[in-house]
């Protein structure tokens, strides 16, 4: 056996269409498969997805209205009453600092959250919780129970 002689299982190589070469061909002499005449018959057609035809396109349409502040810092926001439905149901502990990883661990926020607790509810037991940022009287009823609400970086 030579390896200059081996080739393809007979049927497992098939021929390449030539598309757009006549009738004789097989594959059409009129349209060449590719359904109909016009911009996206011909090769190369890259049309994007917000183009109208040539019409004013929607977002030239629409006036600008606003503004949106690239620094603005977004936080997930979780109540008091959250926290304490949580502890109550057994998936939080009241023995163990809560941090924003504790939290993440229970499914209140998301790897990447920045963490902000509120004040609304009650809070009955002494809770250590770190945080990204507090309100005023999240950190009052925290500390009120005897607790201590850290912030964060």
């Amino acid at each position: 056996m030579d390896l200059s002689r081996l080739k393809p299982a007979k049927g497992a190589v098939r021929e390449r269409k030539r598309l757009g070469r006549g009738v004789g061909s097989g594959y059409g002499g009129h349209s060449s498969t590719r359904g109909t005449k016009g911009q996206k018959s011909r090769s190369g057609q890259k049309i994007p997805a917000y183009f109208e035809g040539g019409q004013m396109p929607l977002v030239r349409r629409v006036p600008k209205r606003g503004f949106r502040n690239p620094f603005r810092k977004e936080y997930r926001v979780i109540n008091l009453a959250d926290l304490s439905r949580w502890i109550e149901a057994g998936r939080l502990s009241t023995e163990a600092p809560i941090t924003p990883e504790t939290l993440v661990a229970a499914g209140l926020a998301r790897k990447r959250d920045r963490i902000k607790i509120l004040g609304d509810g009650e809070l009955s037991v002494a809770l250590q919780i770190s945080a990204h940022a507090f309100s005023a009287s999240a950190r009052q009823k925290i500390e009120a129970a005897g607790g201590t609400a850290t912030v964060i970086a």
